[in-house]
Parts: structure tokens; sequence; C-alpha cells
């Protein structure tokens, strides 16, 4: 992380050297950038949630009229591509997908590889979507298995700050795991997403 970007954000568990943030950008507590992470906001603000990992190459801006806000513990993964848009709590955007300006991806949503969401588009929660032009393909419940992606990113994130680079391997990983994922599960029978 680099010192401008560390005193700038320093809530965040790991921005990669490599990242790029300019503008009214706000990055939540234990978020992480990875490498080539590109964030503008020269007129408007991007949001960037409590434990969101922004993985390689995303290029995050905002729209002519609308801000990007990305909720909490959304997964947004390789080269995506987010334009003054809203993403929703424990989301998962899949490998070079383009959300445009004013959609709004429901919480607890995936949206497929290479997806296309059209400018003003709504997806409700607990979708699967996917093509281009998106679509609701189907209702699911994505919250355990879209916040142990948030989860396993954290814990990289952590362990990239301390230097290592291969913290999801060996026994002490597999227990922390199945322990978050029983923890989750737990939340989630209960009503409850903490």
């Amino acid at each position: 992380m680099t010192s401008v970007l560390k005193q700038r954000f320093p809530e965040a568990a790991w921005i990669d050297a490599s990242a790029s943030v300019y503008g009214d950008v706000t990055i939540g507590q234990g978020a992480s950038l990875w490498p080539g992470v590109s964030i503008r906001a020269e007129l408007l603000s991007v949001t960037v949630g409590r434990f969101v990992n922004l993985q390689d190459h995303v290029m995050v801006h905002i729209g002519y009229s609308t801000p990007t806000v990305i909720g909490d513990y959304a997964s947004i993964t390789h080269r995506v591509v987010l334009h003054g848009c809203t993403i929703g709590e424990n989301c998962l955007i899949g490998i070079g997908a383009t959300i445009m300006d004013g959609a709004v991806i429901g919480a607890n949503s995936i949206v497929a590889g290479h997806a296309f969401v059209r400018e003003g588009q709504v997806i409700p929660p607990n979708s699967i979507v996917m093509g281009t032009p998106a679509k609701v393909v189907r209702s699911a419940d994505n919250f355990v298995a879209n916040r142990m992606n948030a989860w396993l990113y954290h814990r990289n994130a952590e362990a990239y700050a301390r230097g290592d680079h291969r913290a999801w391997t060996g026994a002490e990983f597999e227990k922390a795991r199945d322990a978050e994922k029983a923890r989750l599960e737990a939340l989630h029978a209960a009503g409850r997403a903490g």
C-alpha cells in the first residue's frame, strides 16, 4: 500500500501499490483494492463499503448524473466496469461484467461474468443475472456464498498486508473457512446479517 493511499484510507485492509484513486472517494473498513484498480470521481462520488474487494483491473467511475455506491461485503471480480451504478450488499459481480449509469443491483445477487447491465436497469435482491443485455435468469438467496467470497478476500488482504501471499492454503485456513461458513449460515438462519 502506498503511504499516500494508506494515509487517505487508513481503515482499508489492503490497497495494492498499482491502484489509482482520484476525486471524492470513500473506502470502508476492511476493504481491499487489488492490482490495477482504477477509481475516479471527478464530479460526484464513489463509495466503497466495508469489506468490499475490488479485484484485479476493476474500473470504477461516476456517471454523468449518478454516483457509484458499492454496498458492504460486495465482491467486484477481475476486469469489472462499474459506471455510476449502485451495487447492493453481499453481491458478487462476475469477471468482465459491466454495470452502467443508474443501474441498481439488489442485495445478495450475482451478476455473471461478461454480463452487460443497461443504464437504469434495476435488479431485484437475490437475483442471478446473465447475458448481454443482462436479464434475471432466476432468484436465489446468495447471502452465504457471496459473504464467504468477501471473507476470503478480506482474509487474503490481511495476509497481503503482512507480506503473506499464500493465505488460502493449509489446515488452519480450512478450519477458519469452515467456521466462518457455519457462522454465516447460523446468522442467515436467524435472520441477521452481522
